[in-house]
């Protein structure tokens, strides 16, 4: 009989946060010069102008200098402030970049975050984009910063999911990390997870099948991590007989869940998905659980009120 344990040869991949260091600037400056390109020549219509043009700044002089402050207007938790000298550079010379915070401080209302100054053409038709990105991501860092708070002194961990902006994804889990999040996996290639649908569609939702489908997705993928959606008490043994590394315990009741945690044990690690709220929290924090994922954490956050203030 095996010793009951869980894989700690997966934990770096199951306890992570993605840092800026990690992300691709390259690919990062394709979405930078993607938004410009969207702004100066309406990128995405069928007609789009001649040829590319800001006509309000062409009313500003060329040797115009001038001096900007971005500026929170409440309480935020700070994501995507590295990204600001990616967009000065796409937007072109001439323009310089004072930082006075970093990402994932938690900055107050009416807090000076950095400045701008330099060419006054640069400074205001970046001023949109740059913003864009700032509140966006800040939003999302936020956002997950109130629900972390909301787990107290749990040592549950809260995790993103794959429900993200096409084409924003690494950004936004790296906004989630900024709140104190941490981040499930970051695509289809880096863990397999057998959730519901995979299940059904193998015909492998109970007992025995349910188990060898385990088993073939630990024979084809010995490096990664095997984690199964469950949706049922009665899912949990043949899963645990095949050695699953995660189980998720998807839209289960306080009490089945308590069940569950109960029964796999140090068998596996534990993850509850479905319904997780603000409000839910602080009780699912206290169940033991190692996981709670919440897609909620970036589809449902709001972009926070940062502004950029012209100085005379």
């Amino acid at each position: 009989m095996n010793t009951p344990h869980k894989p700690e040869r997966f934990r770096d991949h199951l306890f992570r946060r993605l840092t800026w260091e990690e992300l691709d600037t390259g690919y990062l400056r394709h979405l930078v010069e993607l938004a410009r390109t969207e702004d100066l020549e309406g990128s995405g219509l069928k007609a789009t102008p001649a040829a590319p043009r800001d006509v309000t700044t062409e009313t500003i002089s060329e040797s115009a200098t001038g001096k900007a402050e971005l500026t929170t207007r409440t309480a935020i938790h700070l994501a995507g402030l590295n990204l600001v000298p990616l967009i000065i550079e796409v937007y072109g010379d001439g323009c310089e970049w004072h930082p006075k915070a970093k990402d994932g401080d938690s900055i107050q209302a009416g807090a000076v975050i950095g400045e701008l100054s330099g060419k006054a053409k640069v400074i205001l038709q970046c001023e949109r984009i740059l913003l864009n990105f700032l509140q966006h991501l800040s939003g999302i860092a936020t956002h997950t910063a109130r629900h972390v708070d909301a787990l107290g002194w749990s040592q549950t961990r809260l995790l993103d999911t794959r429900k993200t902006t096409p084409g924003f994804r690494m950004l936004e889990k790296y906004a989630v990390a900024c709140g104190g999040g941490w981040n499930h996996r970051l695509g289809l290639f880096d863990r397999v997870m057998l959730k519901d649908n995979h299940l059904a569609a193998s015909h492998a939702t109970a007992g025995e099948r349910l188990a060898e489908a385990v088993r073939l997705a630990r024979r084809q993928n010995p490096s990664l991590a095997i984690e199964v959606e469950v949706d049922s008490l009665e899912q949990i043994p043949p899963v645990l007989e095949a050695e699953a590394d995660i189980i998720l315990l998807d839209n289960f009741s306080t009490p089945e869940l308590v069940e569950a945690v109960s029964l796999i044990g140090e068998r596996a690690y534990t993850e509850a998905s479905g319904g997780v709220t603000l409000e839910s929290l602080p009780e699912l924090g206290g169940l033991g659980l190692d996981f709670i994922s919440c897609g909620g954490l970036i589809h449902q956050s709001t972009w926070i009120d940062i502004g950029l203030d012209w100085k005379k």
